[in-house]
């Protein structure tokens, strides 16, 4: 019996128009442009404006373009699973709303929330899905609105997240290509160091949690970049070494947005060259769930058939992991 693996076979994304760069933050934080880019190598991100507008705006603006570009009919979609940290609401899915936007109204769907892993994630659960043989298209869609949870008055923070997301069309392969392994790993312990204190059930919205400002992101960054440098980098070099892979044979490290220096740790881990690294952080900031996604869309020309691809992340939970795929197509030159 011939083995079913699932392929990306198109990829798009979406940010937003605004542009928020360093020189504005500096008007808003004790900060500057030079030490943001020397800890960070930000200088700007996208912030998605608009009342009313969530995540989903984000998702489906990138599942529209995705269906025009891989020319799929909405009805044909089985599942969508939508990777993020900031959903529109508690309920309903995310997914479901980007469902019933573009009309995938033969599709199921669900949210994913692994942090800034969470795309990752969700593409390694989608691929099960298509590995069963039932299932023929399933998109994964990673995108996140981080400005909605972010404290514009914290330094730490504020510098580092944007908006912005990107989806993909999984479906079956038969020569190959495509998502060959995966390591995915979580250690609840890091919840201390990372995390969104109110909202959740533990400690519901009050007057004095917003008063406190606990309905935005925490992160003690210290440790969580000691944390994100081990994990990334661990993760990366084990998927390489269980598939018997040098630095040599990798055409591209797609690595989670987080932050330059560890992205420059990962690649150093991995015997994997600048030249190899999909880098956009400079541009778009962290996007959490978005960023792996939006670096495939930036440089989906550059990609070819039967290239060997690591994609790495790390994320609060804590959450990290690592998928080894060989990518299943050539980019069409309009």
């Amino acid at each position: 019996m011939t083995k079913i693996t699932a392929a990306i076979t198109g990829v798009s994304g979406y940010v937003p128009d605004y542009v928020l760069t360093n020189k504005e933050l500096e008007t808003m934080v004790e900060t500057n442009d030079e030490w943001i880019v020397s800890r960070t190598g930000i200088r700007e991100r996208r912030i998605l404006k608009g009342e009313g507008i969530g995540t989903s705006f984000i998702g489906i603006k990138a599942v529209q373009d995705l269906l025009a570009k891989t020319n799929t009919r909405a009805e044909e979609v089985d599942l969508l699973i939508c990777a993020t940290t900031t959903p529109d609401m508690v309920f309903p899915a995310t997914a479901n709303i980007i469902c019933e936007a573009v009309g995938a109204v033969n599709a199921f769907g669900y949210d994913l929330q692994a942090a800034c892993s969470g795309f990752i994630f969700a593409l390694a659960t989608g691929a099960r899905f298509i590995e069963t043989g039932r299932y023929k298209k399933v998109i994964i869609v990673g995108a996140d609105k981080m400005s909605s949870i972010i404290n514009y008055k914290d330094r730490t923070t504020c510098i580092i997240f944007g908006d912005g997301g990107g989806a993909v069309m999984l479906e079956p392969n038969t020569e190959g290509l495509g998502i060959l392994d995966d390591i995915l790993k979580s250690d609840g312990s890091g919840a201390a160091y990372l995390n969104m204190k109110a909202g959740g059930s533990r400690y519901p919205a009050t007057a004095e949690t917003v008063a406190r400002n606990e309905h935005s992101v925490f992160q003690e960054g210290t440790t969580v970049f000691k944390f994100a440098v081990k994990g990334m980098a661990d993760v990366a070099a084990e998927v390489m070494d269980r598939n018997n892979l040098t630095g040599d044979d990798i055409a591209w490290l797609v690595p989670h947005q987080a932050n330059k220096r560890i992205i420059d740790a990962t690649a150093s881990r991995m015997n994997v060259g600048s030249d190899k690294v999909m880098m956009n952080i400079d541009r778009y900031g962290n996007t959490t769930s978005g960023t792996i996604p939006l670096c495939l869309w930036d440089y989906e020309s550059q990609l070819k058939k039967g290239d060997n691809v690591v994609l790495a992340a790390f994320g609060g939970g804590f959450t990290w992991g690592s998928i080894y795929l060989k990518w299943a197509y050539d980019t069409v030159q309009n």
